[in-house]
């Protein structure tokens, strides 16, 4: 877990959604400014030349989406023409990013669907209509312009070789969107990888049960079928049906599991009275100086807590192994 509160697979997944949420906003604002200029291509002067024409991009300004802020340029046009009644400039103004609005809602909400369900049913208008707010400004054939574009990127992605990234940890999860996919309990099922080099990238995203052996396996199976090789240790929960999954696909990758989870697991299994003790003695295990002086915190944890709550303890003394996996390689990764 960081400082601030967040696990690392989170950081990581909301700095994906906020990226993804900046491109699909840029491309409909683009989408839309086409239109509006191609509508208007027959306006022009006594010379002939076009009134309504492109003008760079407005100074680049933040706006607040439900994945967090991302930086925006909305592209700018020069509108020459005068309304007859008032004398004044015509001027264009976005229906889907107006000057002086500071916040698109539901960004975050709707971007598993926009990549999930939406490019796979080709339902797509929907998706754009809660990303945007609505679907103003854009005509039907914008829309499948954008659409086309956005299959082309999932695409691509799906496709993509990686048999040349060695991944050395992969972090795994099963995040629930707010906006119902097409299965009640279905899930983006997400594996996100750190290289040899230190830097950290998404490998696979897909539809899927997280409790699914078998929806697990077929996202593990897709990569290494584009050569994906079996990486040197893999986060993530206990609930999860990745772990099977993983022994078929992945032999030799060590499971780790994840610390967050196991500390909410095992406090939920306690009273109110002796939560916060036991919070401090679990992170008297993750946080220790090396695997020897975690194994006393987990003999120490249980002493203290076996006799009451055998039950809340059996969850860190039964999976020992997998929960300090991540002290037997180098510290400073820890």
């Amino acid at each position: 877990m960081n400082e601030d509160g967040t696990t690392e697979t989170g950081s990581l997944i909301d700095g994906i959604v906020r990226e993804g949420a900046r491109r699909m906003l840029a491309a409909a604002l683009e989408a839309e400014v086409n239109q509006y200029i191609a509508e208007l291509a027959g306006e022009r002067d006594k010379a002939g030349r076009r009134l309504v024409v492109r003008n760079g991009h407005h100074r680049e300004r933040t706006v607040t989406t439900a994945a967090g802020s991302v930086m925006v340029k909305a592209p700018r046009v020069n509108d020459k023409r005068v309304d007859e009644a008032t004398g004044e400039r015509k001027r264009f103004s976005s229906k889907i990013l107006a000057p002086w609005c500071r916040k698109t809602p539901k960004v975050g909400e709707v971007l598993p669907l926009l990549y999930l369900h939406g490019l796979s049913s080709g339902d797509f208008v929907p998706a754009m209509e809660q990303f945007l707010g609505s679907a103003a400004g854009l005509s039907p054939a914008t829309i499948t312009r954008l659409t086309k574009q956005w299959q082309d990127d999932h695409t691509a992605f799906q496709a993509r070789d990686l048999s040349e990234s060695d991944y050395v940890y992969v972090w795994a999860d099963g995040v629930h969107p707010k906006v119902r996919l097409g299965q009640v309990h279905s899930c983006v099922l997400v594996l996100m990888g750190v290289c040899t080099d230190g830097s950290k990238e998404l490998i696979a995203l897909a539809e899927g049960l997280r409790e699914s052996t078998e929806s697990w396996a077929d996202v593990l199976r897709d990569c290494r079928r584009r050569g994906m090789r079996d990486p040197e240790l893999v986060v993530g929960d206990g609930a999860m049906g990745l772990w099977r999954a993983l022994a078929e696909v992945f032999p030799k990758a060590r499971h780790q599991r994840c610390w967050v989870h196991k500390t909410r697991n095992v406090i939920n299994a306690l009273p109110k009275s002796a939560q916060p003790g036991a919070k401090k003695a679990l992170q008297e295990i993750y946080n220790a100086e090396d695997r020897d002086h975690a194994e006393k915190a987990v003999r120490d944890f249980e002493g203290v807590y076996g006799a009451k709550w055998p039950k809340a303890v059996k969850k860190i003394t039964g999976e020992v192994d997998e929960l300090l996996a991540f002290y037997d390689f180098p510290a400073e990764h820890w």
